[in-house]
């Protein structure tokens, strides 16, 4: 059985890719946007783990909390899922600043912050609900026909 996670993790983890995404939006910095894309790729594809800002929240904020329940933890897989689809927002929102498509880039960096702004404030992920929304309709859920 995978690692489940921290559901307060998750929440700490958006609220520190909010305020990148924030300084990205603001500044208008392909490279604040590839750096935030990379965490995004590392954590999407190769395992939430490396995560710098989950260890972070690991090593010095989970120690001074309740446990929390196996019940409460939550699984990785919608929380991959999120992150590639913020990989692909940041991707776009790096490649629009990079090449001075502003319009782009702003509004691919945007739509990635209230993403994390809505996980960090309220624990409501996107992208999460987008995966088990495919999931749902996946041909391996359907109930055989006939």
């Amino acid at each position: 059985m995978p690692a489940t996670l921290d559901p307060r993790g998750v929440r700490f983890t958006a609220a520190v890719t909010t305020v990148i995404l924030a300084v990205g939006l603001v500044t208008g910095s392909w490279r604040v946007l590839g750096a935030q894309t990379v965490l995004f790729a590392l954590c999407a594809f190769v395992g939430m783990g490396l995560n710098p800002w989950g260890a972070v929240y690991r090593s010095t904020v989970a120690p001074r909390l309740p446990e929390v329940s196996e019940s409460e933890r939550e699984a990785p897989a919608p929380a991959r899922f999120a992150q590639g689809v913020g990989f692909a927002f940041a991707l776009v929102a790096t490649v629009g600043y990079a090449l001075e498509w502003t319009a782009v880039g702003v509004v691919a960096n945007a739509l990635a912050l209230v993403a994390a702004l809505l996980n960090a404030a309220f624990g409501y992920c996107m992208g999460c609900q987008l995966y088990l929304v495919l999931r749902r309709f996946s041909p391996a859920n359907r109930a055989p026909t006939g």
